[in-house]
């Protein structure tokens, strides 16, 4: 398991670039909400430890796994006002949060192969804006658990880790 030992919450807060200032999108699936609840709190709190404002902080919901595609898509063509001020600033990154979890027919297969894709493709596209991968495909709710502040840690951190190294790429 390529999870086995790992905690996935764990940074060097010291090592990472300078975040404040930055503002970073995150869309949560509503379908598995125990699990993308959890993933969504692990990346609030780490980018707010890591200097992002709570305020240049936006969430979008949508449904399901599937859907995060187009709500990213909406995130990155969107500006947002900060805290009153009237100028509109575009995101410095998305984190895309969702959980698939393997049933008994093939839908387990599609969803998460469209998804992939889908990610993939808005971090091809013309707009700068990074959208970081944070879909757990497990074959169980326990095996989502564990990846959600569980007992290794939090992939809701570890995207946020990544959000902020791309945003600071994206400006290099």
């Amino acid at each position: 398991m390529a999870t086995a030992g790992k905690d996935l919450s764990a940074y060097d807060k010291e090592a990472l670039p300078d975040a404040s200032g930055m503002r970073i999108g995150i869309v949560v699936a509503e379908w598995n909400d125990d699990i993308t609840e959890n993933l969504f709190k692990g990346a609030q709190s780490t980018l707010v430890d890591c200097g992002v404002s709570s305020d240049h902080i936006f969430r979008y919901n949508v449904p399901g796994s599937f859907e995060l595609i187009y709500g990213c898509r909406k995130m990155q063509e969107s500006t947002f006002s900060i805290a009153g001020k009237r100028k509109k600033q575009e995101l410095d990154a998305v984190i895309a949060i969702g959980s698939v979890i393997r049933g008994e027919t093939a839908h387990f297969d599609f969803v998460c192969q469209g998804v992939t894709n889908g990610i993939k493709d808005l971090n091809l596209n013309k707009t700068r804006i990074p959208v970081i991968f944070c879909v757990l495909t497990d074959d169980t709710h326990a095996q989502s658990v564990a990846r959600s502040g569980g007992i290794h840690g939090n992939k809701g951190s570890e995207a946020a880790i990544a959000a902020i190294k791309m945003a600071a790429l994206k400006e290099m």
